[in-house]
């Protein structure tokens, strides 16, 4: 083998794994990580058949892979195979976003409500008082529910286009965490009425440029929306909820590079800067 060799060896591969994942900044975002910190690592996308999730991971870390950011719409099937290893904050999620191997098993975390969670005080909106209206029953919703109970919302309202998930998510997290059961409430997307000061969209809608259909909501002066999803121009869900009244609306960017640095940390025992990530890609994302 040759010193070049060698030194390849050595450099950790890791990738993000979904479908679709060509769209994904991750690669991107973690190269800027590592030209942060003075870290050497290879991040792929890998995208992956709906049907081959399991053997495509199985064969990553078989292949001396170190790491896998897990997107749409694999995030729960990811914590079925990271039974073994699950972190607290995965096991409660019911949902993993990012796998590690190590100690000759599977490892999972979801980093998802961190991101959130971050990027919300980055924009100087605190949950706690507030009540809470989520969108979506997915593995993202499902990251972003014990973080909000934890910071302190007063209640938390999931709703999603087909009932049951909503109320199986409720049950889900009313199981793990039963001391913030009675915070917690559940319905159809016909079931969002009130108003509300903070709604936050975990459906993947804005990815097919579409907004949830919420008959009887409304913003409270001064509410927040915010979109998980994230473009170069206001997503439909964002343009919806500016016609009905949201004074302010973020997307989920900001969560993006949040919920990856938590990521970082886990893989890299180092925590960077989200900062000066978050405006790099803003700056190309305004520009395409």
């Amino acid at each position: 083998m040759t010193p070049n060799q060698q030194n390849h060896s050595k450099v950790k591969r890791f990738a993000v794994i979904g479908n679709p994942v060509a769209h994904s900044k991750s690669p991107q975002i973690h190269a800027a990580f590592a030209k942060q910190t003075g870290i050497q690592l290879q991040y792929d996308l890998l995208p992956t058949p709906i049907e081959a999730f399991e053997s495509v991971v199985e064969r990553f870390f078989a292949e001396g892979g170190s790491g896998l950011n897990v997107t749409v719409p694999f995030k729960e099937r990811a914590w079925t195979m990271a039974q073994g290893g699950l972190t607290e904050r995965a096991r409660v999620a019911g949902a993993v976003n990012t796998l590690w191997w190590g100690d000759a098993r599977l490892h999972g975390c979801n980093t998802d409500g961190v991101g959130l969670l971050a990027d919300l005080h980055r924009l100087g909106v605190d949950v706690k008082g507030h009540d809470v209206l989520l969108l979506g029953a997915g593995g993202a919703a499902r990251g972003a529910c014990a973080p909000l109970l934890e910071a302190g919302c007063t209640r938390l309202h999931i709703v999603n286009r087909t009932e049951q998930r909503a109320t199986e998510l409720h049950q889900h997290i009313a199981r793990e965490l039963p001391h913030y059961a009675a915070r917690l409430s559940s319905g159809g997307l016909n079931q969002a009425q009130g108003r509300w000061p903070i709604v936050i969209n975990a459906t993947s809608s804005s990815i097919s440029q579409a907004a949830p259909n919420l008959p009887g909501m409304q913003y409270m002066p001064g509410a927040l929306a915010y979109d998980m999803f994230y473009a170069a121009h206001d997503t439909a869900f964002l343009q919806a909820a500016k016609a009905a009244g949201a004074d302010r609306t973020a997307d989920g960017l900001g969560m993006l590079v949040g919920q990856a640095a938590a990521g970082f940390a886990i893989w890299h025992g180092v925590t960077p800067e989200i900062e000066p990530v978050l405006t790099m890609l803003r700056a190309q994302l305004s520009h395409s």
